[in-house]
């Protein structure tokens, strides 16, 4: 998708007319990963697939900030990120209008294959938290976490936006969840 590359570093250069062109090669994409991630949320949540993607995409290349992309990888993984910000903002605003809630054992994180963030909003904010503590210690491992559960990518898919092989990300990823797990029931049990 070179396309994508060039209207990418368009998009950033402040061509209005690039970031308009870009949004159609990337739109399903984008959707699909979108998609799978609101299927894992609260029925009632207020945000669908749809304005998931165009809040990700405006953060992405509508912002002040100008961004470099090292490619079509670089953009989706960014893209993991930003919706992963907007929900854990959008929990964030929930549980200041409800506030408390009791945190629960973090069992999502025993399937070996799963990789869905959980629904409820203080796990989420809890996973946002602990992620963001391992981003600290081993970014690569919290970078894999981010596009497993806020993507959706296979450890197959995720690896080369990583930089890993799939062996490697896989032993990487059961680290990491190990990892996530202690850490949040540490938090938990406070």
């Amino acid at each position: 998708m070179p396309d994508v590359t060039r209207l990418l570093s368009a998009a950033v250069a402040g061509e209005p007319q690039a970031a308009a062109e870009l949004l159609p090669l990337v739109y399903e994409e984008l959707r699909k990963l979108a998609a799978a991630r609101m299927a894992a949320e609260r029925a009632d949540h207020t945000l669908n697939p749809t304005a998931l993607v165009h809040e990700a995409f405006l953060r992405l290349v509508g912002g002040d900030k100008p961004q470099n992309w090292d490619g079509r990888g670089h953009f989706f993984a960014a893209a993991a990120k930003a919706m992963r910000r907007i929900l854990v903002e959008s929990a964030r605003r929930r549980r200041r209008q409800v506030h408390g809630g009791g945190l629960r054992r973090v069992d999502w994180l025993d399937d070996d294959e799963a990789a869905v963030a959980p629904t409820d909003d203080d796990e989420l904010l809890l996973l946002d938290d602990s992620l963001t503590r391992l981003a600290a210690a081993r970014p690569q491992a919290a970078q894999l976490v981010q596009l497993r559960f806020f993507s959706g990518l296979t450890i197959e898919d995720a690896a080369p936006v990583v930089g890993l092989s799939p062996r490697t990300a896989r032993r990487l990823w059961v680290f990491a969840r190990a990892w996530l797990r202690r850490d949040m029931e540490r938090s938990v049990d406070g």
